[in-house]
């Protein structure tokens, strides 16, 4: 009996329970704040320390958009040398 689907062998075995998946989290507002040393409830009690941990996430969301456009401009263009 032939298991393949169109003539074609999976890729993987659906029965192996071997394979482990791992989840990476990312948790940018507790990368920020701890960059900074602050905790939420310094955010939450002082209008200073909001100011400062909202200008620190924009500037690690414009990172974050620009290294993506160049990995995505290198993806599209081709390594130049």
């Amino acid at each position: 009996m032939n298991d393949s689907l169109f003539g074609r062998t999976p890729q993987f075995d659906p029965l192996d329970n071997r394979r482990t998946e791992y989840i990476m989290l990312q948790r940018p507002l507790q990368r920020v704040l701890g960059f900074r040393g602050r905790s939420i409830d310094d955010v939450v009690n002082s209008q200073l320390v909001k100011n400062e941990v909202r200008l620190y996430w924009k500037f690690h969301k414009q990172i974050i958009r620009l290294s993506e456009i160049s990995e995505l401009e290198k993806q599209w263009n081709g390594v130049r040398l």
